[in-house]
C-alpha cells in the first residue's frame, strides 16, 4: 500500500466558541449586580458605547442637519454585514428606579455594639486592647473562637490578662457573649437573669443538655430522682428565656436584607402578565461622535479599523443584553403557564418541572434554561421566589396526579403542625396519612423530606 501526502480543499461546518459568543452565555447567568457591573466595565473600555438616560432620545447631539443625515444612513445594511441585529424587542418597562428602601443596607453588628459598650467603660488602655481582640474573635453567634493561651500568646500577654478581659466581655449585653462553648453560654445568661428559675435548670444545662434537646424526659427524670413534669418544666424555662446565640439578634451587617425581583407576575382579568423591570441597569446607546466619524470616514485607515471594531463589539453588546432579556422573558413566560395552578391555589399544586420540560417547549437547549434561571427572582401573588424553586421533583399520585416535592414538605409541615405533642407521628405514620390522600412514597422519603426542611424526628417532637 502506497502512502503519499496530498493537498485537498473541503467544505465543513462547525461552531466556534468565539470570546464574544463564550460572554454571551454567561451574560445569561449573570445575576442583576453582575450584568450592572459588567456593563459599566464595558462603559470605562469602549469608547462607542454611552449611557442613556431614561427620556433621552438617541440623537439629541446631533444637529437637525446631521439627524437627517443619519436617517439616511444604511444601519440595517451594516447590521447585515456585521452579523449583528439589534432590533429585538425589549419586555422591560421604562418606570423609575426601585426606592432606596429596596436595596440592602449595612446593618448594626455585634462587633460594633460590644464595641461601643468597651468605649463607654473607660477602661485602661491595657484592658481596652485585650478586650477589644477578643471581641474581634467572636463568631456571629457571640461564641469564642480559639483557645485562651493559644489567644494570648498571638496578643503577647498572659493567660491571667486574657482570661480576666474574658470575664469583662462576658459582662457586655447581650448576656450570654463570650462563651466558648453552649454550656458556659446558657450558665452566663442564667446568672444575670431576673427571674427565679425552676431548681433543676442548672443540673439539667450541666450534665444532661443532649438529653433535654431530644425530649428524654423520662431519662432525665430517673437520673435526678423527679418527676417528669418537673424536668419538663425546667426544659421550658430554658427554651423560653435562654438563647443558645446571643449573637443571631444583630444578623450580619454583610448579608442582602432585600432582594428585587427580575421579573414581577401580576393577574389582570384573567390572565397572568408578566413585567420584567431593569432598574438600575444602564441603559446604553452608540455615540452620536462615533456615528458621524463612522458615516464620514477618515484619512486614517487604523482609526477607522479601530472605530469599526468597538462598534461592533458595542453592537454585539446591546444585542446581547437584549437576547438576555428576551430569553429570561420567554422562559418566566413558559413557567408561569405551567404553574398556573400553584399561582391559583397554592403550594400544594406545585407541579413537578424539569428544565428540559420548558427547554422542549421553547425549542432551546435546557442549559440556556438553567442559565437563565441562575440568580433570578420572580415576584408573583404568592410571594418572592427564585426561578429555580418552580423545578423540582415529584411522585404521581394514586389518581394520576403530580405531586412536586415542595408540594409534599407543606403535607408534612401541616402534619406535624397538627399533630398531637404527647403523640407525634412516626415516619410511617405520615407515609400511611400521605397515602390516605393519593400520594405514594416510602418511609424513607418522608425522613428525608422532614430533614430537608428541619423537622425533628418524633421522638423529639415529643412533649409530655
Amino acid at each position: 500500500m502506497k502512502l503519499d501526502f496530498h493537498l485537498r480543499l473541503e467544505q465543513s461546518q462547525k461552531l466556534i466558541m468565539t470570546p464574544q459568543l463564550k460572554m454571551a452565555i454567561s451574560m445569561l447567568q449573570y445575576s442583576r449586580m453582575e450584568l450592572r457591573e459588567y456593563i459599566q466595565q464595558e462603559l470605562l473600555e469602549n469608547p462607542v458605547l454611552e449611557m442613556r438616560e431614561e427620556g433621552e432620545k438617541e440623537n439629541d447631539d446631533l444637529t437637525d442637519e446631521e439627524k437627517v443625515e443619519d436617517d439616511e444612513f444604511p444601519w440595517e445594511e451594516y447590521l447585515r454585514d456585521s452579523n449583528l441585529d439589534c432590533s429585538l424587542p425589549t419586555f422591560y418597562p421604562k418606570d423609575d428606579p426601585p426606592p432606596i428602601d429596596s436595596y440592602a443596607r449595612e446593618g448594626r453588628t455585634l462587633q460594633d455594639d460590644l464595641s461601643e459598650q468597651l468605649r463607654l467603660m473607660s477602661l485602661p488602655r491595657a484592658e481596652y486592647n485585650i478586650a477589644s481582640y477578643l471581641v474581634g474573635n467572636l463568631d456571629g453567634n457571640g461564641y469564642l473562637r480559639g483557645n485562651l493561651d493559644e489567644l494570648a500568646f498571638s496578643l503577647g500577654a498572659s493567660e491571667k490578662e486574657l482570661a480576666a478581659g474574658l470575664a469583662l466581655v462576658q459582662g457586655l449585653e447581650p448576656p450570654g457573649v463570650g462563651a466558648r462553648d453552649i454550656w458556659e453560654c446558657l450558665l452566663l445568661q442564667l446568672k444575670r437573669i431576673n427571674l427565679v428559675p425552676p431548681p433543676l435548670v442548672e443540673k439539667i444545662i450541666t450534665h444532661y443538655l443532649p438529653a433535654a434537646a431530644d425530649n428524654r424526659y423520662r431519662y432525665i427524670a430517673s437520673r435526678l430522682g423527679c418527676e417528669q413534669e418537673q424536668v419538663q418544666s425546667a426544659i421550658d424555662f430554658i427554651r423560653d428565656h435562654l438563647n443558645p446565640k446571643p449573637g443571631n439578634i444583630y444578623g450580619s451587617g454583610e448579608e442582602t436584607r432585600y432582594i428585587i425581583p427580575d421579573l414581577t407576575v401580576e393577574k389582570v382579568g384573567k390572565e397572568y402578565i408578566i413585567t420584567a423591570s431593569d432598574g438600575g441597569t444602564p441603559r446604553l446607546t452608540i455615540s452620536p461622535f462615533y456615528q458621524r466619524l463612522l458615516r464620514t470616514g477618515t484619512d486614517d485607515e487604523q482609526l477607522t479599523s479601530f472605530v469599526k471594531g468597538k462598534m461592533d463589539s458595542a453592537l454585539w453588546l446591546i444585542r446581547s443584553i437584549e437576547q438576555r432579556r428576551l430569553t429570561l422573558y420567554r422562559v418566566a413566560t413558559q413557567i408561569v403557564k405551567l404553574q398556573q395552578a400553584f399561582l391559583e391555589q397554592g403550594i400544594k399544586h406545585l407541579k413537578p418541572l424539569t428544565l428540559k420540560e420548558v427547554a422542549s417547549k421553547l425549542g432551546i437547549h435546557e442549559s440556556t434554561v438553567s442559565r437563565a434561571t441562575s440568580n433570578k427572582y420572580i415576584q408573583t401573588p404568592r410571594g418572592l421566589f427564585p426561578l429555580k424553586f418552580f423545578f423540582s421533583s415529584g411522585v404521581t399520585g394514586a389518581g394520576g396526579e403530580n405531586y412536586s416535592s415542595h408540594s409534599i414538605k407543606n403535607y408534612l409541615q401541616e402534619l406535624v403542625e397538627r399533630e398531637d405533642s404527647l403523640k407525634p407521628f412516626s415516619d410511617q405514620q405520615m407515609a400511611g396519612i400521605l397515602k390516605g390522600k393519593g400520594i405514594v412514597i416510602s418511609r424513607r422519603t418522608v425522613a428525608k423530606y422532614r430533614e430537608e426542611i428541619g423537622i425533628p424526628p418524633s421522638y423529639r417532637r415529643r412533649r409530655i
